[in-house]
This record gives C-alpha cells, sequence and structure tokens, in this order.
C-alpha cells in the first residue's frame, strides 16, 4: 500500500527543477490589509490556532536512501513558528513601489529543505493605514490551485474572528524514521507495482525514446494532436532564456466586472480574455522591443485542476496542463480574443488537460532518477514559453484578525529558461495580475504590465465596455471605519 506521506511524481519533479538550476519552485501571493498591522506575536498565535488544520505545514522532508524512492513527509521535531513567521517594514513611502521590491527580494530566496517548505512575512506600516502579508509555499507541499483552500484557513468571512475547533490532542513531533525504514518502505511499495509498469521502468532506462513512443502508442485515445501539443517545443523567444537567482515582481489590480463583460460581450470564457489580455500586452511589448511577431504564436502553460471535491482541502499536487496558443502577431482585440476562444474550445474536447495528467501519473512509476532527467530535459527544451494561471477566488471580503483582505496579488514559479510568468487571481470583485520576472533577463518587468493595463482598455474599448464604478483597490482606511477602529483596538491592546 503507497505511504500516503510520499510524495507523488510531481511534488518530486518540482524538487528536481531546483536542484542544480537557479529556479526556485514557490507558489507565493502578496495580500494587502486595511488597517493597522497585528503584532508578529499576534499574528503567530492566530496562525498556531488554526495550524492544526494544515498538519503538513508542520512537517519536512526525509529522502529514501541510494534515491530508491520519492521523499516522504515527516514531523518536524524543532519545529518554530518564528522560523516561518516573520515581520519587515518598508523603506518610506512605504508604498506600493517598495512592496514591489521587498516582494521580489522574497521571492530570490530558495526555501530551506530541512525545514517545512513555508514562510509568511508581515509588512507592517505600509502608506494608507495598511500593512501586507507576502506569504511562500513550495509548489511539493501545495498547488496554486488548490492552495486557494489551504491559504483561507487564517480567514474569516466576517470581521470577529470565529472560534476555531481545538484539536483532538496538543500536537507533538511523530518519531523521525530511520534510513533503514525509509528504504524498506520505498522497496515494499516499490514491488506492488504491477509487473507492466515495471518492464515499463527496464525500457525506460534501456531506450528512453523507444519506451516514449511505447506510452504514446498506448494513449492514442488520447489524441495524436494533444500529444503534440504536449511535446512540440516552444518557440524562441526574449522570454526563454538563461535565468539567474534573483527575480523581479510587480503587480496589477483590474476590474472582475469589465472582463467579464468582454467576454459577454466579445464571446468566450473569462479564462479566455484573461488569456488575451497576456497575448496582446506580450504582443505590445515584443513590438516596442524591435520583434517580429507576424505568425509568431507562443505556447502558455496552463495549470488546470483535476482535484475532485473529495479531494478539496487535500494537500499535494492534483493538475494537470493545457497548452494554450497566444497568437501575439494578432493585433486586433477582438480577433484575438476569439482566436484563443476558438483553440482553448478544441483543446478541451481534444482532452489535452487529461492526456496530460495521464502522463503525470505515468510518471508515478518511474525512478527518482528518470524524473530528475525528465526535470532536466524540461529545463534544456522549453515545451512552453511561459506559465499563465488563472485562479478563481471568493468574491466575498475575508479577514484577518478583523482586518479586510483588499487585494491579492498570486506568484507562479520560474523554472529554467523561463524568464517571465503571470499568475491571476480573482477575489472580491478584484482581478489580481502577478508578474515574476527574472531580475537580468526582464528588467523592464513593470512595462509588461502597463501593456496589460493598455490591453485590457483596449479590449474595453473594442467591447464597447465602460470602465465600472468600483473602490479603490488600495484606499487609505478611514478612521471612522469599523474595521480600522477594531484593528487600532486590537494592536493597543496587545
Amino acid at each position: 500500500m503507497a505511504n500516503p506521506d510520499r510524495l507523488t511524481a510531481l511534488d518530486s519533479t518540482f524538487l528536481h527543477l531546483e536542484d542544480h538550476s537557479t529556479a526556485h519552485m514557490h507558489v507565493a501571493s502578496v495580500m494587502v490589509f486595511e488597517g493597522v498591522a497585528p503584532t508578529l506575536d499576534e499574528l503567530v498565535e492566530h496562525v498556531l490556532g488554526r495550524l492544526h488544520l494544515v498538519p503538513r505545514y508542520r512537517q519536512r522532508l526525509a529522502h529514501v536512501p541510494l534515491g530508491q524512492g520519492r521523499p516522504v513527509w515527516t514531523d518536524d521535531p524543532h519545529f518554530n513558528p518564528y522560523y516561518h513567521i516573520r515581520h519587515s517594514a518598508l523603506p518610506k513611502p512605504a508604498d506600493d513601489t517598495a512592496l514591489k521590491q521587498l516582494a521580489g527580494r522574497l521571492f530570490s530566496q530558495r526555501l530551506d529543505r530541512s525545514k517545512p517548505l513555508w514562510e509568511i512575512w508581515l509588512v507592517q506600516a505600509m502608506a494608507g493605514e495598511r500593512f501586507a502579508l507576502v506569504a511562500k509555499t513550495h509548489h511539493a507541499l501545495v498547488d496554486g490551485i488548490s492552495g486557494v483552500d489551504i491559504t483561507t484557513v487564517l480567514f474569516d468571512t466576517a470581521r470577529e474572528p470565529v472560534a476555531t475547533p481545538a484539536p483532538h490532542s496538543q500536537w507533538s513531533a511523530k518519531p523521525l524514521p530511520g534510513p533503514a525504514k525509509l528504504l524498506g518502505e520505498a522497496l515494499i511499495e516499490r514491488s506492488t507495482v504491477p509487473a507492466e509498469m515495471l518492464r515499463g521502468g527496464r525500457a525506460l532506462l534501456r531506450a528512453p525514446r523507444r519506451a516514449l513512443g511505447q506510452i504514446k502508442d498506448g494513449l492514442r485515445n488520447i489524441g495524436a494532436t494533444t500529444l503534440a501539443g504536449i511535446n512540440a517545443p516552444a518557440p524562441p523567444s526574449p522570454f526563454n532564456v538563461e535565468i539567474g537567482p534573483h527575480r523581479r515582481y510587480t503587480f496589477l489590480d483590474a476590474d472582475l466586472a469589465s472582463l467579464k463583460a468582454i467576454k459577454n460581450s466579445l464571446g468566450g470564457t473569462l479564462n479566455d480574455a484573461v488569456l488575451a489580455t497576456v497575448c496582446l500586452s506580450l504582443g505590445r511589448y515584443l513590438r516596442k522591443h524591435g520583434h517580429n511577431t507576424d505568425g509568431l504564436v507562443l505556447k502558455a502553460m496552463v495549470p488546470v485542476s483535476v482535484r475532485t471535491k473529495s479531494q478539496r482541502g487535500a494537500l499535494g499536487n492534483q493538475v494537470a496542463a493545457m497548452w494554450a496558443p497566444l497568437p501575439v502577431g494578432v493585433e486586433n482585440p477582438a480577433d484575438c480574443l476569439r482566436t484563443i476562444a476558438s483553440a482553448m474550445e478544441d483543446l478541451k474536447k481534444s482532452g489535452q488537460a487529461v492526456g496530460a495528467q495521464v502522463l503525470t501519473n505515468l510518471a508515478g512509476f518511474a525512478p527518482p532518477t528518470i524524473l530528475s532527467q525528465a526535470a532536466r530535459l524540461q529545463a534544456r527544451q522549453p515545451f512552453f514559453n511561459l506559465v499563465v494561471t488563472n485562479v478563481p477566488g471568493p468574491q466575498f471580503p475575508l479577514y484577518l484578525l478583523g482586518r479586510r483582505l483588499e487585494v491579492l496579488y498570486p506568484v507562479v514559479p520560474l523554472a529554467q529558461r523561463q524568464a517571465l510568468g503571470i499568475a491571476v487571481m480573482s477575489y472580491d470583485g478584484h482581478l489580481g495580475f502577478g508578474l515574476l520576472g527574472d531580475y537580468d533577463a526582464l528588467p523592464d518587468l513593470e512595462e509588461i504590465a502597463l501593456d496589460l493595463k493598455w490591453a485590457i482598455s483596449a479590449l474595453s474599448r473594442t467591447a464597447g465596455v465602460r470602465p465600472a464604478a468600483r473602490r479603490p483597490a488600495h484606499k487609505a482606511a478611514r478612521g471612522s471605519s469599523n474595521g480600522t477602529r477594531a484593528a487600532k483596538r486590537s494592536a493597543a491592546g496587545s
């Protein structure tokens, strides 16, 4: 029987992508709140009061000796919440620009694998009587889509915090498994794999290309077009260069109702409208920098959740992928959106996401050395130009210790030769765009954010959509607001 604490093949791949590279495989978010910030002690106490709801956050990786199995999660006997929850202050004027710069520095730092793979940074005393949280979690621990469920255990749906049921017993770390136990369990699990999978594994070792062809033959029902889309290399672009360890980060707040009105007018889904926004902005950016976009179609890897309702709230990655075409040479906003919408509809019918999931599941039978080699192959020959992830979030206000969450900007990690990643998340009428870029390859990352803003305006004009009247994302909290008074009382009483 498989060990439920053992990493999946996909989770292990995220670790391998970091090995011998400058990639940092953590997902993250920047969350801006109204009101006076809680103290560090208040935040730590709040997190500890709910940490039993996500027990994996007290666990660290244990590696199987001799590389004979994927790592397992084990309790960290030295768990210290103050290592994972830290605080920082921004230099004056403590505005969004300073927050972006701090976030870029934090996202440049790899998580320590000897400890639980997450951090939360409390950013106090921002301009406009605001504060922020910058959260990082390794991709091997939680995927960016299911992460919505995990993140919200810290939030309430009303200003007054809801009492959380206490754990059945006080937490204490289970004894760490020794090397012999780790190795024995891994070998036993391997012995239970069906014989045909073992034969496939041996064939993969002897002749990787021939074995891959056999797998393709066995998956013909998925569709030749699907597999071709998965395996075809991405076209060359300035976004696919060698990257270093340092990152830049910027964000953009858009109106969710406007994007919905655009897709209602021009056709397609909300995700299609988001992809069209990205496509138009990248095309404009490339042309401004002297690149020929005629006939150029970039490939975006779009994560798709395959998590069932029964798996909601479970940790670990349950995602597949779709390879979405971005026709950056199409300058007409309506044509761009309709082209993407038609292509995405065809991809859904082709079962590409299912095909990617099947290939990922098959990887679960491959030895860790093969997974490592596959990760390095992707680093040398990228099969997509960038990741664009669009995560649906709650459409109602969330609160942290009585302070309202104003906006949330997500982060998707950069793999090798991936200098740009764009993550999008909807929340309470907002659509937050988070752009992560390599520090040296994209010194003008902010320009792409401005091009995104232009693209939304261009689509709005084409669709006849007027800018929606809505509250500003980063309004200064008024002293008369209940939330600010509650926050001040909380801070004063600490």
